[in-house]
Order: structure tokens, then sequence, then C-alpha cells
């Protein structure tokens, strides 16, 4: 069995950063990595609010040469069936030569003024390997105004395997370039595969 690689500093860095169980988030990379070495990373905290409860995720990307580990950390909070919180923490590798698309949408302000390596409002980075597809379906219509028929539906089969969307607004422009640095990568190296 290879012996642990230490995670790469910049990793640490932004686990610490995100503050959402940095220790905790490290260990479980740690053991989906095997020991294989960081190549590059995206780490994306997010916080959603339910009533009065507040609720923290934090999604990790972490490519090495061979591989995409993936892994997921969500809050559950104290409640009368479980008096103390607890969390969650999920990982999933992917074989790079398993990865089937690379999705990057940028959505870009005043479009008209934009110019080569300009800033992004937001970026989405949609990652799909198979496992999971979302179906998306609409009303089938004929094409006739008055036409009042059952056409049935259409729709489209997704990739859904891991979404993350990074706004500049929200989480800051250096993270929208980390975004689109870590797809960069991600993107080179299905490439070579």
């Amino acid at each position: 069995m290879p012996a642990p690689a230490p995670l790469h500093h910049d990793l640490q860095r932004d686990l610490h950063r995100a503050g959402y169980y940095p220790d905790l988030v490290a260990d479980v990379l740690d053991v989906a990595l095997g020991g294989e070495a960081v190549v590059a990373h995206l780490v994306q905290p997010e916080t959603t609010f339910d009533g009065d409860q507040v609720h923290r995720h934090v999604t990790v990307l972490v490519l090495t040469a061979t591989r995409l580990v993936v892994a997921h950390v969500d809050d559950n909070p104290a409640d009368s069936e479980h008096p103390a919180a607890s969390a969650t923490a999920t990982t999933e590798t992917v074989p790079l030569r398993e990865l089937r698309s690379v999705a990057l949408t940028h959505v870009v302000t005043d479009p008209q003024r934009h110019r080569t390596g300009g800033g992004r409002a937001e970026v989405t980075l949609a990652l799909g390997w198979g496992a999971v597809s979302r179906i998306d379906l609409d009303p089938a219509t004929c094409g006739d105004p008055e036409c009042d028929a059952d056409h049935g539906f259409t729709g489209s089969l997704v990739p859904d395997d891991v979404v993350v969307r990074i706004s500049a607004a929200a989480e800051g422009n250096d993270a929208v370039r980390a975004a689109m640095a870590f797809a960069r990568t991600l993107s080179a190296a299905t490439a070579a595969r």
C-alpha cells in the first residue's frame, strides 16, 4: 500500500480558508487519494438557510495524474432524535478515462465591452461520467398555435454528476478565476486520455 502523500499546501490552505471542518475534509481526501499527488483542486463552500437553520456544505474537486476525486461534506444539525450535530463526508473517485464531459458555462455582464481574458460574473462547472443524469421534460408541440392535441413530451438527458457554481458577487473574482483554472487543467488532462 502506498504511503499517504501529504495534501498539497495550496489545497490545505483553501480548505482552511473555506473554514468548514478542514481537518475532516483533509482526512477523507487523504483516504480517497490513496497516496497520489494533487495536480489541481477546487474548493467550493456553500451555506444555505432553511427557516432558522443554517446548513453548510463543501464540495472539493481534486485532480491527480489519473483520477478525479470528488468530496462532499454536509452538516447534520442536532435535533430531537440526534442530540449532537454531526457531519457526513462522501468521496467518489473517477478514473480520468471515465470522465465524459467537462462543461464550463461563463456568465459575462456587459458582453459588448468584454475583452479577451476579461472577468466573469460567474461560472458553472458541470462534470459528467455517467453515474447520474437528469431528465429535463417539456410538453411537445406541433408548431400550430391553435392545436390543443396532446403531443406527449420532449426532453433531454443531461449528465449531472457534479455541478459547481461560482459567483464573483458571492465568492469573489479570485474564486471565479480559480474555478476557470481548475476547469482548464481538468480539460487538458481529459484530452490526454
